[in-house]
């Protein structure tokens, strides 16, 4: 059965390795990961606005895989709650779209940056990053929460997909 699972959080907080870790257990799992997306799919704009646009296309680019019965996880940050609120308009998939609170404290998240984003953030090369000098929102009520800071990814994979069965889209 097809569904379309939003995984949001911090940048490094765990999405898109929970994604390939689901992939082992979930047949045909499409990933759409933000960070690849936007190679090609939008340019490097960070501004709110930026992030807006790229999140519209994301959503439209996992409503196409789901309409074609093609199960989805979405790797992206997607900051701002009205994105999410967006997306979830766009794919319009009903009890099929989940979201997924990915959470980690940013200490954390920090400490899992092999591509030194947080460290460029800081001194100020990269403008507006999520956690450090743009804002974060958390989701008021998410389809489900894990917290990678004190669960496993095996957990936490293990949670998401029994989560996934409880609601026989898997």
């Amino acid at each position: 059965m097809a569904f379309v699972m939003w995984m949001t959080g911090l940048p490094c907080s765990g999405k898109t390795t929970l994604v390939r870790k689901l992939q082992e257990t979930v047949p045909n799992l499409a990933m759409l990961d933000g960070d690849e997306l936007r190679e090609w799919l939008s340019p490097k704009d960070f501004t709110k606005q930026g992030r807006d646009e790229h999140n519209v296309k994301v959503a439209h680019l996992a409503k196409l895989l789901y309409s074609h019965k093609v199960p989805v996880a979405v790797s992206l940050v997607s900051p701002y709650i009205e994105n999410r609120t967006r997306a979830r308009s766009i794919i319009d998939a009903g009890g099929a779209f989940v979201e997924v609170y990915v959470k980690c404290g940013l200490d954390e998240c920090e400490k899992r940056d092999v591509k030194g984003m947080y460290k460029k953030a800081r001194t100020g090369e990269i403008k507006a990053f999520t956690g450090v000098s743009d804002p974060y929102e958390e989701p008021p009520s998410p389809d489900i929460s894990v917290n990678t800071q004190d669960e496993g990814v095996d957990e936490s994979a293990r949670r998401l997909a029994e989560f996934l069965g409880s609601r026989n889209l898997v």
